[in-house]
């Protein structure tokens, strides 16, 4: 039987940066077909499907200028998983209050109608909730650059569907920055002693020695680090096993710069140690 096509499908808030990953994806040599309505995509891979085709990656942005239904968009992917087809959910996501301000300085007015501009990212994502918690990757793009979301698109999609082992990101942040929008698991180490408040570390962060040194010298610090080491042993292979591509653990203190930023490093470097697919990122850090 012949090798059917991947599917990615592109959907996302407005404004969050739909267009530059179908450029990403394009470059990377998808297929791309803009707003395209659901119930056409089996038509579009029926058509992949022929011997004379040669496009075998196939990317289609669904959003809410097409009116999006999201049962009918999951009726179209069930079909296309019952009929053998490799499909990927891409959900492009950004705080409001950043997707406000892109459109303000582009001046195009948002696809949803409301009152006011926040009004109509508030209804859409409220359309888009079920969708975003069935998607197989979450970008958030509210601190990256174009670059970097260009990078991200690449590091996931340049050898086609993504591959198991399962990727786990760990990203250490600080809680007076906000949570993380895009997070599995939020783990709190604001418990530890705080490097901030020692003579010659507070301008330093988690990736120098002195701070190192610093948290993991303390005792609770490796007793928490033996208890989440057991936890994500026992979650990580459970999350794979139900198919899940993609895990992100949330490590945070107060700013981000001292000790999540060490515990974080200290648990990407054991997930990799162990096999897993891991990349560290501090959100916070350079703040």
């Amino acid at each position: 039987m012949p090798e059917r096509p991947h599917v990615v499908i592109i959907t996302g808030m407005s404004g969050a940066g739909r267009s530059l990953a179908s450029k990403a994806l394009e470059d990377l040599g998808y297929f791309v077909i803009d707003n395209l309505p659901a119930e056409l995509i089996g038509r579009v891979v029926a058509r992949s499907d022929l011997p004379e085709s040669e496009r075998k990656r196939l990317a289609v942005v669904v959003d809410t200028r097409g009116g999006l239904d999201f049962e009918g968009l999951e009726t179209v992917l069930r079909g296309l998983a019952n009929d053998g087809v490799p499909t990927t959910l891409l959900f492009l996501d950004a705080d409001d209050d950043v997707l406000a301000t892109r459109y303000a300085e582009n001046r195009r007015p948002h696809p949803v109608p409301a009152a006011t501009l926040g009004d109509s990212i508030s209804r859409e994502r409220e359309a888009l909730g079920d969708l975003r918690g069935s998607a197989d990757l979450i970008i958030d793009t509210t601190d990256r650059t174009v670059h970097e979301l260009r990078t991200a698109i690449e590091e996931a999609f340049s050898a086609g569907r993504p591959e198991r082992p399962m990727k786990v990101s760990v990203m250490s942040f600080g809680f007076k920055h906000g949570v993380p929008r895009i997070v599995d698991l939020v783990l709190d180490v604001r418990f530890l002693p705080n490097p901030h408040w020692e003579p010659g570390l507070r301008e330093l962060t988690g990736l120098d020695e002195p701070v190192r040194d610093f948290v993991l010298g303390n005792d609770d610090t490796g007793e928490f680090l033996e208890k989440t080491r057991s936890l994500l042993d026992f979650l990580v292979p459970r999350y794979e096993s139900e198919g899940k591509a993609y895990l992100t653990v949330g490590i945070g203190c107060t700013g981000g710069r001292h000790r999540s930023v060490t515990i974080a490093e200290e648990l990407g470097s054991w997930l990799a140690s162990r096999g897993s697919d891991v990349s560290v990122r501090h959100r916070d850090a350079a703040r």
